[in-house]
């Protein structure tokens, strides 16, 4: 059963590599050369002559009609470089007439094999553009070009036609305020589209995108989102039969932003607050033991200080999200009066934000989506933004965006 391999008899070095890249008839392999000194292999096929080739079109066996040399990089052979050459057939079939013939190692158009490609892409989704560039020493040019085809491929494959429930959210693309809108199915946990820009206009880009994916925009019921004006108008005019959950992680962040503007404001004329700045920031369950030290010795819990009556409002608002779904209402009515006479005019400003939004904060109790998915996909596109230090263009970033979150079905594609 086990032991050690045997030598085919008779077998030379053309046959060796015939058999190591799984050539099937008509194709073979007629010579090798290896240069040392350049670290290179080339392996060099051909076919007898007289071989017929299916048709590209229909697949009816054909003769060749002329042929032309074409060469493809291959995966290193040890740490050589390694290529195929092949005078590469055009046929001429009666019905379809000339076309040239599909190799078994290579995509049409492509100057790589299969296998080169498939390392590749193996490597880019942990590793940037560039970086793999250099490591398979080629142009980073020519593995954007790939990578692009196949990400391009494995879309036009995807199938959206179950979307109901989507997240939407911006993430920073570029410095000089340039995003990118995500749209996330939030029931599959993955990206449905990359798109430039974050405003209304967004919204029609994805439902046309779900359309041409076989999906409904009209299916689309619930939104999760930020309290963007721009992206209120885009799902009311392209998602008409959505109901918008402001993102509830958005909404705290909104009070949180509040205290931390009373605290910057209140430092200035109170040096006890100097340092004190995510005491405020932070949940008491995640504070340190520094700066439960800090809070302590502000006593915040009896303190008059705004910034301390500010963190307490905000403790108490973000209760609200543990309240039964028939108490909310009452509950967020009470915190508003509160907020509204607490003579803090950061904190007035956010209350009666909140106060015009409040269908969209309680509809939470009914959805219960957010967009947690999104900030964790954000996440994942800022790290790989910062390992390859940007990306040249909005089209890159969203080809990494689907290829780390979109949960593409890249081993099905057609080679």
């Amino acid at each position: 059963m086990g032991g050690r391999a045997r030598e085919a008899p008779g077998m030379d070095e053309n046959e060796l590599f015939q058999a190591a890249l799984g050539l099937l008839p008509p194709w073979l392999v007629s010579r090798c050369t290896f240069d040392e000194s350049a670290g290179r292999l080339d392996i060099h096929l051909d076919f007898p002559r007289g071989s017929v080739f299916p048709c590209p079109a229909c697949g009816v066996p054909s003769k060749a009609y002329d042929t032309e040399d074409l060469t493809w990089r291959h995966l290193n052979f040890f740490q050589h470089q390694a290529f195929l050459h092949a005078r590469t057939p055009r046929v001429e079939c009666s019905g379809c007439g000339i076309h040239r013939v599909a190799v078994p190692w290579a995509r049409p158009g492509s100057s790589f094999t299969l296998l080169f490609e498939a390392l590749v892409m193996m490597l880019v989704k942990s590793t940037p553009v560039l970086a793999v560039a250099r490591l398979v020493s080629e142009h980073d040019t020519l593995i954007w070009r790939m990578v692009t085809h196949y990400v391009d491929a494995a879309r036009a494959k995807a199938d959206h036609s179950s979307v109901t429930q989507v997240g939407v959210d911006e993430t920073a693309s570029r410095r000089g305020q340039r995003y990118v809108s995500l749209f996330v199915d939030l029931e599959q946990r993955k990206v449905l589209l990359a798109t430039p820009g974050k405003d209304a206009s967004t919204v029609a880009v994805f439902a046309a995108d779900l359309k041409a994916h076989g999906g409904d925009p009209q299916a689309v019921t619930e939104v999760s989102a930020d309290m963007s004006q721009a992206f209120a108008k885009g799902i009311a005019a392209s998602l008409p039969n959505a109901v918008v959950t402001f993102d509830k992680f958005h909404v705290v962040s909104l009070v949180n932003n509040a205290v931390e503007k009373v605290h910057r404001q209140e430092r200035k004329d109170h040096p006890e607050l100097v340092g004190s700045r995510y005491v405020f920031l932070k949940n008491p369950e995640n504070l340190t033991e520094s700066q439960w030290e800090k809070f302590d010795a502000l006593d915040v819990a009896n303190s008059h200080l705004k910034t301390a009556r500010a963190y307490q409002i905000r403790l108490v608002f973000q209760d609200l999200f543990n309240q039964p779904a028939d108490k909310a209402q009452s509950f967020l009515n009470k915190w508003y009066f509160w907020a509204t006479h607490s003579r803090i005019p950061a904190i007035i400003d956010v209350a009666r934000t909140i106060r015009r939004h409040q269908d969209g904060i309680l509809r939470w109790f009914i959805s219960g989506i957010n967009n947690g998915i999104l900030e964790g996909i954000n996440s994942l596109v800022q790290a790989a933004k910062a390992k390859a230090r940007g990306y040249r263009s909005d089209r890159n970033l969203a080809t990494i965006i689907y290829l780390i979150a979109g949960k593409l079905d890249l081993a099905r594609l057609p080679t």
